[in-house]
């Protein structure tokens, strides 16, 4: 017998969607005010540019996959108008993973391999955020405006005195010509779902991407989870980079000492832990919206 979907009333969905509202107003006010000045911050505002999700998708709260969200008094919840949500007669409002599944069930079907491929390896660290350092590896133009912490012969050296083991393409793609030749992997698209490993950082800010590829299938409170995981380990990621962000405010990890690699391992692992708890709830979503129909 097939499993009933739970019913959210009213008086809590009510509640819930302007609650994950505020909290994504939160997390994006500053790039908000900054867009308005057309001001820009060098670490917090990456994941609006990098990704393409804006923050009035944040900020709007879905059930997720399987919730019914019931009538209120004032009739069905606003997603009966949103795209891929139906209303049966009494009102009561969900996701039609039907038509979600036909329109984009080929993404499901893909961020689901990816994801569980990933979740199967173990997590790799030891690369020490040296990818950052191998996109401005004896480089003229650095992707970011900001002064090298070592300047450019001190950062080429840290390059040439450590092996790279990058297994992100979409970090690897960044790789200065002189430094392609130097990562003992050679990623590419094609590989992605082959080569992925949990301990990656680019890999985990990544499930910020899969969760808003996910779109209405995913819960409210798990795409802001993830938001705040990819923005955490973006921190990280700039910290442990050649750029000299102390002015910022932020104290760099030196990845070229001893010291600085023990840090970076230990947040590595943490970040790797916080990942693999979303990661399931991800692929859990993915299956909820791949299964069949009873």
């Amino acid at each position: 017998m097939p499993a009933v979907p739970p019913c959210l009333p009213a008086a809590e969905w009510t509640a819930l969607a302007p609650a994950h509202a505020e909290r994504a107003d939160a997390l994006t006010a500053g790039h908000r005010a900054r867009q308005a000045t057309g001001t820009r911050h060098p670490v917090e505002d990456f994941l609006h540019e990098y990704y393409s999700a804006r923050p009035a998708q944040l900020r709007r709260w879905h059930p997720g996959a399987g919730v019914v969200l019931a009538a209120g008094a004032d009739g069905p919840a606003p997603h009966a108008a949103w795209r891929w949500y139906a209303t049966d007669d009494d009102g009561a409002v969900t996701l039609d993973l039907d038509g979600f599944r036909a329109d984009r069930g080929d993404t499901v079907a893909f961020v689901a391999r990816l994801l569980g491929a990933t979740a199967a390896r173990p997590a790799h660290t030891g690369c020490f955020g040296l990818h950052e350092w191998a996109m401005v590896y004896r480089a003229d133009e650095h992707r970011h405006p900001l002064p090298l912490r070592l300047g450019q012969a001190g950062t080429d050296a840290v390059v040439e005195a450590h092996p790279i083991r990058c297994s992100h393409f979409d970090a690897f793609r960044f790789f200065t010509p002189a430094a392609v030749g130097r990562n003992r992997l050679q990623p590419t698209r094609a590989t992605q779902v082959e080569m992925e490993q949990p301990g990656c950082l680019h890999a985990t800010m990544d499930l910020y991407k899969w969760a808003y590829k996910l779109g209405p299938a995913v819960p409210g409170d798990l795409l802001l989870d993830c938001f705040v995981l990819a923005a955490d380990v973006r921190e990280l990621d700039m910290r442990a980079s050649p750029y000299d962000l102390r002015d910022a405010g932020y104290d760099p990890v030196p990845i070229e000492t001893p010291e600085g690699k023990a840090r970076y391992v230990a947040a590595q692992r943490g970040f790797a832990d916080r990942g693999a708890v979303l990661r399931t709830r991800l692929l859990a979503v993915c299956a909820a919206v791949l299964a069949p129909a009873p």
